[in-house]
């Protein structure tokens, strides 16, 4: 049976927990919310950018007349191959990632990959002028170093976050995702419209640099090596964890009850389906706007983003809902990712279908938004999910799922550039009919397959780490009892 959190939580330090700066763990908390934030912006802008970069401008001519043109001829479908390029490179480094947080530190492999990209997005500009191919390979290559990020910040938590406070560090964390959607969805319209579309990428791509120094500054791989920490509160997250200051963590990832695990694939198809909805909206949303609702470039950015801030602020409260309904013992983990996370994705099946039944502005809108919004809930599930299975192989487990729901970002964008190719409110409703029907399903096997217990597998794999820990010193021990037994004997 499954055990319930000790309701007493004292890390030794006066002061409430929304003063983060007073403990550690909780700035490492706010960079991590800073570091998604240019994840997400980095990755969204050019989904507003497009717009821009392809619509028909007017131009005056020298000799007098007037005409359209556009700085990139792009085809609905070919544009979709764009938008979809990034996700070419990120699924290929999920699972990679996993490895590397753990022999290098998480924290550096997260730095590493979002300032890259930042470097990268500076580029974009000279890549899309050199021809569709190089702004490919661009974007190919910000995915490849994007994808490190969920499994490491998940190896960041396996040595930060104390049981009891991981749905809410990692929600808060999460909560970069959807600010920096805010941000720069309606932020790229005004650039585009104000410096030109090349500015979309200047801009995000110098506050993604700043970024990446302050992070490598402040952040260290664990409260053992973090020179600021104050010696209770490193107590405190090591007693949380059942480590003692000083011990190597040598992880052995038990693979077979890994890739046999029903939990571990439940959480997979959740993730899954989760993407699927967040990626088709969160690269076509401008555009539906403009061809199915028939909003202006820089109104697209605003009304876009929306949907996010919502999700953005609902991150906070689900965190905190779910840490607290563990904490006071009325649910145990596992209803607790279970009730979250299926509640969620069954409300943003029926938002999703009616709003696009109704297609008209206001509604639709409204439903998106509640969709969109309500998945917070579901961050508190899958995406806590993977420590609680197994904390020590959080990050392969990340990585993993992470690697499957990556997909629908490859897919999503080319099936909705084929389906909508005409323009028609039809083809649109399609999109958003096929979007519900894949959360529904998530949400049935997600389910009756979940668990927030630390698993069988899991647990072998501890013990025997414990017993080759244990075994050096028998044998030393033996040894030393038998010189004593000879020295009597003498």
């Amino acid at each position: 049976m499954e055990t319930k959190p000790d309701s007493k939580v004292d890390d030794g330090i006066d002061a409430p927990l929304w003063m983060f700066w007073k403990r550690r763990r909780y700035i490492v908390v706010f960079m991590a919310f800073l570091g998604f934030f240019n994840v997400y912006s980095l990755r969204v802008n050019l989904s507003v950018a497009i717009v821009a970069m392809t619509e028909n401008r007017t131009v005056h001519y020298e000799n007098g007349t007037v005409g359209y043109e556009q700085y990139f001829d792009w085809s609905s479908s070919l544009q979709g191959y764009v938008l979809s390029s990034f996700f070419y490179g990120y699924i290929l480094t999920p699972f990679l990632g996993g490895f590397i947080s753990n022999r290098f530190g998480g924290n550096y492999v997260f730095g590493v990959g979002i300032g890259t990209t930042a470097v990268l997005t500076l580029l974009t500009p000279l890549a899309a002028k050199a021809g569709v191919a190089v702004l490919l390979a661009v974007r190919i290559v910000e995915g490849i170093f994007e994808g490190v990020t969920f499994p490491c910040i998940h190896a960041v938590w396996s040595r930060w976050a104390p049981p009891t406070e991981r749905s809410r560090m990692a929600s808060i964390a999460f909560a970069g995702n959807y600010a920096g959607t805010v941000v720069a969805m309606p932020m790229s319209g005004i650039l585009a419209n104000a410096w030109g579309w090349e500015s979309v990428f200047y801009v995000f791509g110098v506050i993604g640099c700043i970024w990446f120094v302050a992070w490598m500054f402040f952040v260290k791989t664990s409260p053992e090596v973090d020179k600021w920490i104050s010696q209770r509160e490193k107590e405190f997250i090591l007693e949380s964890l059942g480590r003692t200051e000083g011990e190597q963590q040598k992880i052995k990832h038990p693979w077979k009850g890994i890739l046999t695990s029903v939990a571990v694939w439940a959480l997979v198809v959740s993730h899954f389906s989760e993407n699927w909805g967040f990626y088709t909206l969160l690269t076509q949303l401008p555009t539906f706007l403009k061809d199915a609702m028939h909003f202006e470039l820089e109104k697209t950015g605003f009304v876009s983003a929306v949907p996010y801030l919502v999700m953005g602020i609902l991150l906070f409260v689900s965190g905190y809902l779910a840490d607290w309904c563990q904490v006071k013992g009325y649910l145990t983990t596992t209803q607790v990712r279970r009730y979250f996370n299926c509640g969620a994705f069954l409300a943003q099946t029926v938002f999703m279908i009616v709003g696009a039944f109704i297609l008209e502005p206001g509604p639709t809108i409204t439903c998106i938004t509640i969709a969109v919004g309500l998945g917070a809930f579901a961050w508190s599930g899958f995406a806590v999910n993977h420590l609680d299975l197994s904390p020590k192989s959080a990050g392969v487990l990340m990585g993993i799922s992470n690697t499957f729901a990556t997909i629908p970002g490859i897919v999503s964008p080319i099936i909705t550039g084929y389906i909508t190719s005409n323009k028609s409110d039809e083809e649109w409703k399609t999109v958003f009919y096929i979007a519900a029907g894949i959360y529904l399903v998530g949400c049935v096997i997600y389910w009756f397959g979940v668990s927030g217990e630390l698993q069988p597998w899991s647990i072998e794999a501890q013990e025997r780490r414990e017993q080759e820990k244990q075994q050096p010193k028998a044998i030393e021990s033996l040894a030393y009892t038998n010189k004593v037994s000879m020295e009597d004997e003498m």
